[in-house]
């Protein structure tokens, strides 16, 4: 196992260089950083030279790269246009984030599981129609108007939590934006626990489970469940990174000041130090997510061992 893990750290150096050359380019490609922080009016010629000197906008890409690359493994991901370091932005905002997401992969985790493995058992029956009707609805109905309805019903029609948080976002006030954030990938952890029990109930080990007199309980825990949640920790894995990275639309309506927040300001004044910081460690968490996926797979199935 240890071999393994230190196979796969070596793997992730290539995949994280060529991800994040490839969003530096993309970053690039979006426009002119200078002429974006001079805003509508156009910037004076001596002024420009001095901030293109002073963020390294006048050296060619490639070195432009290789620089950021160097601060970057010395923990330092540069300065915003406003002149704040961006780990600082990444201090504020990334805890925020972390919470929404910890409480959206709760939801996925918990409501997703029990659902798909009641409709996976009742097959056909009318609570596993009613199920994929309702998550059917939920993946076809765009997040920012799940989002405004909730905000609407819970927090200003019954008041039960507040239509907004505050910009630090403490545990209790993510409830209604996790679930928000949630709520498609909800609906596919639903769907895909119902198809992967539906799938295994018939297998000859949980017969043969069935037939040595095993309580109910135990057939479905010990034995259904941890084979079928194979393919649902694949998708929470690589899910969470996506969760992260696509909070914007949450974090916009709830004016939560997370990653999706700093993502989108950074964004619309073209600040490519933020922009390509934030989505750097973005790659990571993707990378570790993964991993942590292929070690969860020899927790659930004893059958799999990594040389």
């Amino acid at each position: 196992m240890g071999r393994y893990v230190i196979r796969r750290l070596l793997q992730m150096i290539p995949v994280f260089i060529g991800a994040t050359l490839l969003i530096f380019l993309m970053v690039h490609v979006m426009g002119d950083p200078i002429a974006g922080l001079c805003g509508e009016r156009q910037c004076d010629p001596a002024t420009e030279d001095r901030l293109r000197r002073e963020f390294g906008l006048d050296r060619p890409v490639w070195q432009q790269y290789t620089t950021y690359m160097g601060h970057v493994f010395s923990g330092d991901f540069g300065t915003a246009f406003n002149g704040q370091k961006v780990i600082d932005l990444m201090a504020s905002a990334f805890p925020v984030t972390i919470r929404l997401t910890l409480v959206a992969v709760a939801f996925e985790l918990v409501i997703g599981v029990v659902l798909g493995v009641i409709t996976g058992l009742r097959r056909g029956r009318p609570v596993d129609t009613s199920v994929l009707l309702l998550t059917l609805v939920v993946i076809a109905v765009p997040t920012f108007v799940t989002g405004l309805l909730a905000q609407l019903v819970f927090g200003v029609k019954w008041r039960i939590v507040q239509p907004s948080v505050s910009y630090t976002a403490p545990l209790d006030e993510l409830i209604l934006p996790g679930l928000v954030l949630a709520s498609v990938s909800l609906a596919y952890v639903t769907r895909l626990t119902r198809t992967s029990v539906a799938e295994n109930v018939r297998s000859d080990y949980v017969r043969t489970a069935i037939a040595k007199g095993l309580p109910r309980h135990r057939v479905i825990t010990r034995h259904l469940l941890r084979n079928s949640l194979i393919p649902v920790v694949t998708f929470i894995g690589t899910d969470i990174g996506a969760l992260m990275g696509g909070a914007i639309v949450t974090e916009r309506i709830f004016n939560i000041h997370g990653v999706g927040f700093q993502l989108y300001q950074g964004i619309l004044r073209q600040n490519t130090q933020t922009v390509v910081g934030f989505v750097t460690v973005l790659v990571i968490v993707f990378l570790l997510a993964n991993l942590l996926v292929d070690l969860v797979y020899a927790v659930l199935d004893p059958r799999i061992r990594y040389a």
